[in-house]
């Protein structure tokens, strides 16, 4: 009997993932034989890590915190919307051998807006916090839904404004430090920072939620984050957290690796339960 494909992800954390949950109720769902593992790497030891998973017969990785844009100069072919972005989140082997490197968490987070909370993002004002791997997957396939404004806000403000400059040709785009964030409230607030992972906040000003807001953390905890907690205590109109695009953006992943494209509500609610205990 042939052993299963392997795949994992990596990261640093990555104990936390819940990746490996998700893959596992995709393989079983679709008849598929993989393993999937998690992978903790730092940064001084990625480049090592991941090519020593592919040497070992690795068919497939994905890549998180703060791996992306490192794995975007690992790969040796990009995906056009890899490439855009200047990140990475998906490494696949080619038939040749070669990395092929993707960006699935922009189609993962529309999915999970649009498709699972029916968020309207055309003529809408949109705040995206952060402006780092993170960040970069997310801008465009946002852009492509026509949003009527489009901020990004980060502490070092000539990040904010290289990714901005990179997507000028998809829309309007501008970019802020958090102190320059002052006005009417935003209709959509994302944050793809790193602060909830630390359980910290953006240095964020309450007035840019109201009760039209809408709120969503990249991240996700049991009980929420430290972000979607604040934002509810606010009284915004929703406050999700990346549960939803995690899921969204495995499908993706397993879609490109394995051929099929499984279904993911119930994978979702199980994971939902899960996390609740």
């Amino acid at each position: 009997m042939n052993s299963p494909d392997r795949y994992a992800v990596i990261g640093h954390p990555v104990q936390h993932s819940r990746s490996p949950f998700i893959h596992a109720r995709f393989a079983a769902q679709t008849g598929q034989s993989i393993s999937y593992t998690t992978i903790d790497a730092t940064p001084e030891h990625f480049d090592t890590a991941a090519r020593g998973f592919f040497a070992g017969g690795g068919r497939g990785l994905n890549v998180t915190i703060p791996h992306k844009e490192a794995a975007a100069r690992l790969a040796a072919e990009l995906t056009p919307r890899a490439q855009r972005a200047g990140a990475v989140n998906l490494l696949a082997v080619r038939s040749d051998g070669r990395l092929l490197g993707d960006n699935v968490d922009g189609a993962g987070l529309v999915r999970d807006l649009v498709t699972n909370h029916h968020v309207d993002i055309s003529g809408r004002r949109v705040l995206l916090l952060g402006a780092g791997g993170a960040a970069r997957g997310v801008v465009a396939p946002l852009l492509e839904l026509k949003p009527i404004g489009f901020t990004i806000a980060n502490r070092n403000v000539a990040r904010a404004h290289e990714l901005a400059q990179r997507f000028a040709d998809l829309g309007p785009v501008r970019a802020i430090g958090y102190e320059d964030l002052a006005g009417k409230a935003y209709d959509l607030v994302i944050n793809a920072t790193a602060s909830s992972l630390a359980g910290t906040l953006p240095p964020l000003p309450p007035a840019v939620i109201d009760m039209q807001t809408t709120c969503y953390d990249l991240a996700y905890g049991r009980d929420g984050t430290t972000f979607s907690r604040w934002a509810q205590q606010l009284g915004c109109a929703q406050s999700l957290t990346g549960l939803g695009m995690l899921v969204e953006q495995a499908a993706e992943s397993f879609q490109l690796w394995r051929g099929v494209r499984p279904a993911t509500t119930a994978v979702l609610r199980d994971l939902a339960a899960d996390m609740r205990g």
